[in-house]
């Protein structure tokens, strides 16, 4: 397969015959930073759908959902997650509403692994105050009451996953090697 993914250094090496390894949860559950640093400690690929998705499309995530829509956006999820399950072997940070497309997961698990990285809605808004603005959905005046609606939408599909973790501590030792060891049992 020709490579693709926009965001990944050329070097990296994906092995199809390991699952992904897939982190879920609210927006600042830490998807990112601890998916990169899981990625480094085991070797892996690591991809950001959000960042991909911006280098294939050209444009922010806030210019898509202003643009086309969120539509638009969750369409470009799909197309990537399709792409996505062709290959094998990284660890990825889909955006926080992605567990919740149909048909998203079932095309990455099995054998992908979903994480859940579980945190409160007030420490995932502390979190992320500083840069919500880049966070279409969390915009508006309320991001707070926001969070707690995504969550009480999302939280059946999170809830889903392989393995959940409370991810409310900022990225410890204590977290990676947790993750590092649901990840290779």
């Amino acid at each position: 397969m020709t490579r693709t993914f926009h965001t990944l250094p050329s070097d990296s090496p994906t092995e199809p015959t390991e699952p992904h390894v897939i982190l879920v949860g609210l927006p600042g559950a830490g998807k990112t930073s601890v998916g990169r640093r899981l990625a480094r400690r085991l070797g892996r690929p690591f991809l950001d759908f959000d960042d991909e998705i911006e280098a294939r499309a050209g444009k922010s995530i806030s210019s898509i959902f202003t643009d086309d829509g969120e539509d638009r956006f969750r369409e470009l999820e799909m197309a990537l997650t399709r792409e996505l399950a062709q290959t094998g072997g990284m660890i990825l940070a889909p955006g926080g509403g992605w567990a919740a497309i149909p048909g998203a997961l079932a095309l990455l698990r099995p054998p992908g692994r979903m994480i859940y990285l579980r945190v409160r809605p007030e420490v995932a808004y502390k979190r992320i105050a500083h840069g919500r603005r880049r966070r279409p959905l969390l915009a508006g005046p309320e991001p707070l009451e926001t969070l707690r609606r995504l969550l009480a939408q999302r939280e059946t599909s999170y809830l889903t996953a392989d393995h959940v973790v409370d991810s409310e501590v900022t990225v410890t030792q204590g977290l990676m090697d947790t993750l590092v060891r649901l990840v290779r049992t």
